[in-house]
């Protein structure tokens, strides 16, 4: 597991001005895939809450800016509590606050501005999805520490990532019922699943610092437990589809999401670190395809 890590500086962010390029890594804009996850369960919510075509683009529109903006400012919390850990871990040894890059003034104001801009959008939205809105900056906040004191911090993000599943549900249909509660429930088996399996790129290095995991705690029992998360999550998925009033033809779309689930858990090998980041990055398909499944049992 020696000298990974999933930092990419290349790509356009190396073509931005030198003073811009600490920032750029601090909100992890050259690695789109966490704004994303975070984007996908809310896109299934606005979607699965059927409001008018205009209404639900909108809010896709919203929830997509709001995505980045948000994973940025949790980016920069996460790396502000955690910089001495990340100093030590060589997957994030080289972030901009453990490596000096940036100080912790900086971060804070670049916080602040990502803070404002997304109240910003968060204000455009209705009364209930403000309020969770709102309620989310707990769980950003909390969630770093949630390695500190439990073996299950892959949970804890399943709550804070999951939150756009009522929040958009809340935005589209000015109400939370039982169907947005479900999909709420599937998208934190989902992310503890995948999230698990993320977690086994830094066991090792978790385990000489003493940072909790499910991937420490589990070990080569891992690949179960993901099977486990992941049946739990379609699961959930049908069942949220079925409260909603989704025809037949939901269920058939699940079966692609279901197969590229079923991949991850077969080619799965816990000691391969950048394995386990390429099947990590595969959500986004997963949750795309979800997404193209409420869509079609629309019909």
């Amino acid at each position: 597991m020696r000298g990974h890590t999933d930092i990419a500086a290349g790509g356009w962010v190396a073509r931005l001005p030198a003073s811009w390029l600490p920032y750029a890594l601090l909100a992890r804009l050259d690695r789109p895939i966490g704004a994303w996850l975070l984007f996908l369960p809310g896109l299934w919510s606005i979607l699965l809450a059927r409001a008018p075509w205009g209404k639900s683009v909108w809010l896709i529109a919203m929830f997509g800016a709001g995505s980045v903006l948000m994973r940025a400012a949790g980016c920069v919390i996460n790396d502000m509590w955690d910089r001495d850990m990340d100093r030590r871990v060589t997957r994030t040894a080289g972030r901009p606050l453990a490596s000096g890059a940036l100080g912790m003034r900086e971060a804070a104001l670049f916080l602040a501005a990502l803070l404002a801009a997304s109240l910003l959008i968060l204000i455009e939205l209705d009364p209930l999805a403000r309020i969770l809105g709102v309620g989310s900056l707990a769980l950003v906040v909390l969630y770093p520490l949630a390695k500190r004191v439990t073996w299950w911090p892959q949970l804890a993000l399943g709550f804070t990532f999951g939150w756009g599943a009522p929040m958009g549900y809340a935005a589209a249909a000015g109400r939370i019922d039982a169907a947005a509660l479900v999909l709420y429930a599937a998208s934190i088996a989902w992310i503890l699943g995948y999230d698990t399996i993320y977690a086994h790129q830094d066991r090792e290095d978790d385990a000489l610092i003493g940072v909790k995991s499910a991937a420490r705690l589990l070990g080569e029992r891992s690949r179960p437990f993901v099977a486990a998360c992941y049946a739990a999550a379609i699961l959930l998925l049908a069942a949220a589809g079925w409260m909603a009033g989704l025809s037949a033809w939901f269920l058939a779309g699940l079966a692609m999401p279901a197969a590229l689930l079923a991949h991850q858990v077969v080619a799965l090998d816990i000691h391969d670190p950048a394995l386990c980041l390429r099947l990590f990055k595969l959500n986004r398909e997963v949750g795309l395809a979800v997404a193209a499944a409420i869509l079609i049992g629309q019909l």
